[in-house]
C-alpha cells in the first residue's frame, strides 16, 4: 500500500510536533515527523528498541547520554537501546525527519526525570 500523511494516522506530540504513522508492526515502525522552531522534546530512552532518524528538512540536534551531535538535512542518526536521548529544533525553520525504530517502541518509552 502506498502511504503519505494524507492516508496515515496522525497524532500530536511533544511541542506541538506532528507525527504520521506510515508503518507500525510489532517490529518495525517508520514515522514521519515535524518539529516546529525552537522544540524539543523530553528526555527518555528505550529499553528494547533501537532508532535511526534521517533528517528530511532543517537541522537537528540530538542529545544522547549528555554529548550533543548537530544532524543537517540528507543525514541520518542512529540510537542504540538504553540510551538517554532526546532530539530538539534549535533553528527558525520547521524540522521534518523520517524516525525508524526496531523493534517498535510501543509500551518501550521511559522518561527521564530531572
Amino acid at each position: 500500500m502506498i502511504k503519505s500523511k494524507q492516508n496515515s494516522e496522525h497524532y500530536f506530540w511533544g511541542e506541538n510536533c506532528d507525527s504520521w504513522i506510515l508503518l507500525n508492526s510489532e517490529n518495525l515502525s517508520i514515522k514521519l515527523e515535524t518539529m516546529p522552531p525552537r522544540s524539543k522534546e523530553q528526555l527518555h530512552f528505550h529499553k528494547n528498541a533501537q532508532q535511526f532518524f534521517f533528517i528530511l528538512k532543517g537541522k537537528a540536534t540530538f542529545t544522547v547520554d549528555g554529548a550533543t551531535f548537530e544532524v543537517a538535512g540528507h543525514s541520518g542518526f542512529h540510537i542504540t537501546p538504553n540510551k538517554n536521548h532526546l532530539i530538539e529544533n534549535r533553528s527558525d525553520i520547521d524540522l521534518e525527519f523520517l524516525v525508524i525504530s526496531n523493534p517498535s517502541t510501543n509500551n518501550d518509552r521511559f522518561a527521564v526525570e530531572k
